[in-house]
């Protein structure tokens, strides 16, 4: 079961989008804020992060960057009624700046349900080889360490017993 994380100021907003996802099979877990996703960051993994651009602990694209950071590997949707409450040439710069800062992708609120679920598939498929990848990077490092430990503590007990 896929694991998200949303963080948004707007209670509304994240238990909309918890109940959306609850619905389709993925656990959700939310924060009110940034300091609160990011301590739920450190404490979890998660498949995908959506988060709120605005917030009141963290200006503008702030938020988005230091999620970033913290879980590079992890796609994030960058969500926010007022970003992209402009013109369209202003649509198209916080878009891009989004993008620069390490949004997957962006929506503007208010979006519908299935457009949500279409970007997180999306953002999902996209990941997966990645995911698979690391995954196999993993276990060949684990594989590699406990095999040079075995040999490592192999060669300590000889040498005890040598000098023993």
């Amino acid at each position: 079961m896929r694991r998200i994380l949303v963080v948004d100021d707007d209670v509304h907003i994240r238990l909309a989008i918890r109940a959306w996802l609850q619905r389709y099979g993925f656990r959700v877990a939310m924060a009110d804020g940034g300091p609160n996703g990011l301590a739920a960051l450190d404490d979890s993994a998660f498949d995908l992060m959506i988060v709120d651009i605005f917030m009141p602990d963290m200006r503008g694209f702030e938020s988005i960057r230091i999620f970033h950071q913290r879980a590079p590997a992890v796609p994030l949707i960058a969500i926010s009624g007022f970003a992209f409450s402009g013109a369209e040439t202003d649509n198209l710069t916080c878009l891009k700046m989004a993008r620069s800062l390490g949004a997957t992708r962006c929506l503007h609120k208010p979006f519908r349900p299935a457009t949500l679920l279409r970007v997180i598939d999306e953002c999902l498929s996209e990941a997966e080889p990645h995911r698979r990848h690391a995954a196999t990077l993993g276990a060949v490092t684990s594989a590699l360490s406990g095999s040079q430990d075995g040999s490592i503590r192999s060669n300590e007990s000889r040498e005890g017993v040598l000098t023993g």
